[in-house]
């Protein structure tokens, strides 16, 4: 089939001396997770490539937030960007921003990178955040809703190629039907329906998704598409379901190989093409308790609200014991530690139905506050006033704010802003950036990295005015959305990652952020 297509278009060789570039994005892959794919054969093509044909595999650090919308803009533009989280508030334009929301992505990519060229000109985009600049994009954030160029029509123009994919997927999407079916009867009670939405979203991402990205790739790469960023997601939704070292996590990633080895094929059927191939990761995962769990089903945009705005002006209205008292009782109320039927109705009809009306999932504003659940992250928006808010004058209105919030269930740590730089209340006591080794990061090798996260994350206008962690609480590492796999923040699965490249290929050492693949990157273009 290879050949065939081969036979009937045939793009043009390059430039004499110049080469062109692919991009292999395995999203959310640890370093150390990979590591121990190739040790365990979970990935033979790879294991392959650095010990048979000498690719490098370099390490890599991507810095705050460990979010792919970051990591991109950073490597596709050479910009270091204003995106703390998957989901934020930007003062300055007063709206928020949630990547998979048709036009959020597009409205980042046209207000950040300033007209700077995208390592795609010209080329081809599958799967990711942002364009780069390529002329062909499906199924990308940016522009999720209307595939730009050839995207969509290289994809679906050779009939014979599709029908053949389509066999394929039919076949395997039968196979792991039957797997299922197989599971289902050995085990019948935990949780069928949960498994069932899993079982759809693998054989729509792993199977169709994945084999259409791979078609589409093979055919640009036929064609001489001078760069080309396919970004698989396989392994990232199998580990925010159920953690980054869970077998079903791990199992993607042998499917994920197999797609590699057949585009490698193709790089080798048109050697005149010049093409150099890179697999690399746009940050980890870890495994992470659901904060709900903790707090019998409260999200912490809510609770927020309940246990130190709302509360802390109740508590200073009711001074004594008789305040304190009837604070206890607001604070029972709200918890729902009561079990009169009414009282959970009028609970429910407020959390699941009245506030999905009047706001977007996963935030809550009141008096001028606003709070966003990202992840493991979520942050504190003050918006009355239009810039980030220092921690001084956070104080000023809530005296001990962050230090209260530092000491609950489910709280890793609280970033600020000071005067003096940015600041971390951890279990009630306040740090400074050059004293975190002595507290929530002690004993941590990668120290200077971590506080160079921190000091770039608090650096950005769009961070929250308090930025929360739910790393390093008693609880272990805790998401503020319900899933067993987390990124965004700063623990060493998160922040370390890899770059794979050709063995004729130097590439800046050490690689410390994602902005530094720009300028390599740019130049397949020069």
């Amino acid at each position: 089939m290879d050949r065939f297509v081969r036979w009937v278009r045939l793009g043009a060789r390059p430039a004499r001396g110049g080469r062109r570039l692919l991009i292999v994005q395995i999203d959310g892959l640890p370093r150390s997770v990979l590591e121990r794919g190739l040790r365990e054969g979970r990935m033979p093509f790879l294991a392959r490539l650095v010990e048979r044909r000498g690719f490098g595999l370099l390490p890599m650090t991507v810095g705050l937030p460990t979010s792919t919308p970051a990591f991109q803009l950073s490597a596709m533009y050479g910009v270091r960007p204003d995106i703390p989280g998957f989901h934020y508030h930007d003062k300055g334009h007063r709206r928020d921003v949630y990547f998979p929301r048709a036009g959020d992505a597009s409205f980042v990519e046209a207000a950040q990178t300033g007209g700077r060229p995208g390592i795609l000109l010209g080329g081809s985009a599958y799967g990711c955040v942002f364009t780069g600049g390529a002329q062909n994009n499906l199924y990308n954030f940016a522009t999720i809703t209307r595939p730009t160029g050839a995207g969509l029509a290289r994809a679906l123009a050779a009939v014979v190629i599709l029908s053949w994919v389509t066999l394929k997927c039919v076949a395997l999407s039968a196979f792991e039907l039957t797997r299922a079916a197989a599971r289902l009867v050995a085990d019948p009670v935990n949780d069928p329906a949960r498994r069932f939405k899993m079982l759809m979203i693998k054989l729509g991402l792993s199977v169709w998704v994945r084999e259409l990205f791979t078609l589409a790739v093979s055919r640009d790469l036929y064609l001489g598409v001078p760069a080309i960023y396919v970004n698989y997601l396989d392994y990232d939704v199998m580990a925010h379901a159920y953690g980054p070292r869970h077998r079903r996590a791990r199992r993607a990633l042998r499917r994920i190989d197999r797609s590699i080895h057949q585009l490698w094929r193709v790089i080798r059927r048109v050697p005149e093409h010049g093409y150099d191939l890179y697999v690399l990761s746009d940050h980890g995962q870890t495994s992470t308790v659901p904060y709900p769990t903790l707090t019998g089903g409260r999200p912490i945009e809510r609770l927020l609200f309940d246990e130190f705005f709302d509360g802390g002006r109740a508590r200073s209205a009711l001074e004594g014991a008789r305040g304190h008292q009837l604070m206890q009782e607001l604070r029972a109320l709200r918890a729902q530690r009561r079990h009169g039927l009414v009282q959970r109705f009028l609970n429910y009809l407020e959390r699941d139905f009245v506030s999905r009306l009047t706001e977007p999932r996963e935030t809550h504003e009141r008096d001028g506050v606003r709070v966003i659940s990202a992840g493991p992250n979520a942050f504190v928006y003050f918006l009355d006033e239009p810039a980030a808010l220092a921690i001084e004058r956070i104080d000023e209105r809530h005296p001990g704010l962050a230090e209260d919030i530092s000491r609950s269930r489910g709280i890793g740590f609280v970033l600020a802003r000071s005067a003096q730089g940015p600041v971390c209340s951890w279990r009630g006591k306040r740090y400074a950036l050059h004293e975190l080794g002595d507290g929530p990061f002690a004993g941590r090798a990668d120290l200077a990295i971590v506080t160079d996260g921190i000091r770039d994350l608090m650096a950005m206008p769009s961070a929250g005015d308090l930025v929360i962690y739910g790393h390093g609480a008693p609880e272990g590492d805790v998401s503020f959305i319900p899933e067993r796999g987390a990124h965004a923040g700063p623990s060493a699965e998160e922040l370390q990652t890899f770059v794979l490249h050709p063995p004729n290929v130097r590439l800046p050492e050490p690689l410390v952020h994602p902005v530094q693949l720009y300028d390599h990157f740019i130049r397949y273009h020069a």
